[in-house]
């Protein structure tokens, strides 16, 4: 894979607690620098949107844990939006899945999905899952008209396997993210089937890729 074309299909992120403005900026600079897309907490998005307008900008809903209502959940989407995002990660509520209420879980993100004119990334947290419940996760994404699936948040024990990458492109485009740290960590992942990376690493990514 081309250096320019596996940065687009990168989404260089930045979303620990301490994160300060300086450090979205700096992840701008890299995302313009090398091509990437951000990844940036909500709270910065206007002024990402203000210093980077050429980069694709993501940013983050009901963050981390999925628990928001789904009322907050949508008026956060839609800030997010208003403020300049180019697309949602949103987060399904674990609790409801666990506790078989695939129905509310499909309704949370349909509200979300309906709410922008945005691609929205549905994280349904892989490594809190069990196979089964990852199918069921998947499916109300797919129901609910998401974008994506996104394995991830990065707050959880785990992250991004290739294993949980090829069950959940059976239903949508995939996000990989959570502990992709490297360009050949980032090419097991593509070869699973993810169509997108995300990583606070993105550009030790790119940069492991041959000239």
């Amino acid at each position: 894979m081309e250096r320019s074309e596996l940065a687009a299909r990168i989404d260089h992120t930045v979303l620990g607690p301490e994160t300060t403005l300086d450090d979205v900026d700096g992840v701008l600079d890299d995302a313009v620098e090398y091509g990437m897309n951000a990844c940036i907490p909500p709270c910065y998005a206007a002024e990402a949107a203000e210093y980077a307008p050429d980069v694709t900008l993501a940013t983050v809903v009901g963050f981390p844990h999925g628990q928001h209502s789904t009322e907050a959940k949508r008026a956060e989407a839609v800030d997010a939006w208003d403020r300049g995002a180019d697309e949602l990660d949103m987060v399904l509520n674990v609790g409801r899945l666990k506790a078989g209420e695939d129905e509310a879980v499909e309704a949370d993100i349909a509200e979300v999905v309906a709410a922008v004119p945005v691609p929205v990334k549905v994280i349904i947290e892989t490594a809190l899952l069990t196979d089964e419940e990852k199918h069921r996760a998947c499916e109300a994404a797919r129901q609910a008209d998401a974008a994506f699936v996104k394995t991830s948040t990065g707050f959880a024990d785990g992250g991004a396997t290739a294993e949980d990458v090829e069950l959940m492109a059976e239903y949508l485009p995939v996000k990989a993210s959570g502990g992709v740290g490297s360009y050949e960590e980032a090419m097991a992942m593509f070869e699973a089937g993810a169509e997108r990376i995300g990583a606070s690493s993105g550009v030790e990514i790119v940069e492991g890729a041959p000239e």
